[in-house]
């Protein structure tokens, strides 16, 4: 008996969904809008945090030596630093090599290339680029090579320590991921919040609409769940093709967006994303529409029906 009348709720919210469909336009259209903006966040949040972890991929504590600082010196301070438990590895640039390197950075650049030319001797120093396990040890790193640095006083080898300008990038970057998705996640909500209320209003007029039909239901005595569970099931269809439609939608935007992405998520774009992620988008953006959908439908009803 059960299991008939869900088949009889479920046939009358279907019917009333595709009776009422110009009526639902405006409910389903402000739930793609929703549900596109939530996508829309999970997919920058995503992009964001990718080029994130390239930037501290890249990011290591570079230790440039003054010009006078001995290579047997150098290399005994950089087996101390490789027996730090943080270190994972530390590279030595030579001061041949590192000039080597300025020169095919600049290869472009004339006036200095002759200036350096022009010189007597190699301007610059040895360095050592540090990399840590994990980025939130860099900080303790440098703490340790300063701490190194001023020991040493007068006689230190160290002419400079780098950590500083890349922890500022990282953070501000950091900041910016935080920012986003707080800004998001408030314009998610307001639209959220919309969607319930168009929802509410469509929901109420297809109560409206039927209520000689809900009267008569209820002078033969009908149960108040058979009455109020058509108005519920048109309400979750709402969200299923809300959702539907966004999915649909995001395929070919997506695509068109690859090849501006392709630098992120290890160079295959934010298509290859939504088509390797796509049973989560599909799980986050379905049910949420499903849930604006009930929720709404179920203000309406309890306020307008009743118990």
């Amino acid at each position: 008996m059960m299991w008939i009348n869900l088949k009889r709720i479920f046939k009358s919210g279907f019917i009333s969904f595709c009776r009422n469909a110009f009526v639902s336009l405006s409910s389903v259209l402000i739930m793609v809008v929703t549900l596109f903006l939530i996508g829309s966040i999970i997919f920058s949040s995503a992009l964001l945090k990718s080029s994130l972890e390239v930037i501290r991929d890249k990011v290591d504590v570079n230790v440039y030596f003054t010009t006078d600082a001995q290579e047997v010196d150098i290399l005994s301070f950089k087996k101390q630093v490789e027996a730090m438990p943080e270190v994972s590895k530390v590279d030595y640039v030579s001061r041949e090599k590192a000039l080597e390197n300025f020169r095919v950075r600049h290869q472009n650049d004339q006036i200095t290339l002759q200036a350096l030319d022009e010189l007597n001797d190699n301007p610059l120093g040895a360095v050592l680029n540090i990399k840590a396990k994990d980025t939130a040890e860099y900080e303790s790193i440098a703490n340790y090579l300063n701490q190194q640095n001023i020991s040493r006083g007068d006689s230190s080898i160290i002419d400079k320590i780098n950590y500083l300008q890349n922890k500022d990038a990282i953070d501000r970057l950091n900041k910016l991921i935080s920012s986003g998705e707080k800004v998001g996640f408030i314009l998610a909500i307001i639209f959220a919040l919309i969607s319930i209320l168009i929802t509410f209003n469509t929901i109420r007029l297809a109560i409206f609409t039927a209520k000689d039909e809900i009267s008569v239901m209820q002078l033969v005595g009908a149960n108040y769940t058979y009455i109020k569970g058509p108005f519920l099931v048109v309400g979750i269809l709402y969200g299923l093709t809300a959702g539907i439609l966004t999915l649909i939608l995001f395929y070919p935007l997506t695509f068109w967006l690859n090849r501006y992405t392709e630098t992120f998520f290890a160079g295959n774009g934010i298509f290859t994303y939504y088509i390797h992620n796509f049973g989560q988008l599909f799980l986050i953006i379905m049910t949420s529409g499903i849930a604006i959908g009930a929720i709404s439908s179920f203000l309406a009803v309890h306020r307008y029906l009743g118990k």
